[in-house]
């Protein structure tokens, strides 16, 4: 839970909601999987040659969700990458959506510094150099 809160954002109530929800990570195979069990997941309303993407699933923690939409309201002032998407989002589909387009960001970041036993500020590290490599190729 301590290195959960190193991430901005993520509190003592957020980062064991996080905990307690997610464990053991092992039976998550990548983080769509997590973001499905938490319900975070879109619906797809699909007829003929007509497919349309809905709104979240709703399906896991209530909880869980509350807790990370909040924590990214705090988040994108504070992180640059998690404003960006909030107003990339909030310019074409307002501010809920944004909300919970940051809240599901938080998710997956909190997965994976989970899974591999890392800080915010190591998740950092490794952001700017997948980022500076995807660049050079």
């Amino acid at each position: 839970m301590r290195r959960l809160r190193t991430h901005y954002g993520i509190g003592p109530l957020t980062g064991l909601c996080l905990v307690h929800t997610l464990e053991p990570l092992e039976r998550f195979a990548n983080p769509r999987k997590v973001t499905a069990y938490a319900g975070f997941d879109p619906v797809e309303d699909s007829s003929g040659q007509r497919q349309r993407i809905g709104s979240i699933s709703k399906q896991g923690s209530r909880l869980l969700r509350f807790f990370l939409v909040e924590a990214g309201q705090v988040a994108i002032r504070k992180d640059p990458d998690l404003a960006r998407v909030y107003k990339r989002v909030w310019l074409r589909r307002g501010h809920a959506k944004a909300k919970v387009a940051v809240g599901r960001r938080l998710l997956v970041r909190a997965f994976i510094m989970l899974r591999d036993e890392i800080d915010y500020a190591e998740f950092q590290r490794r952001g700017v150099a997948a980022r500076s490599s995807r660049a050079i190729a």
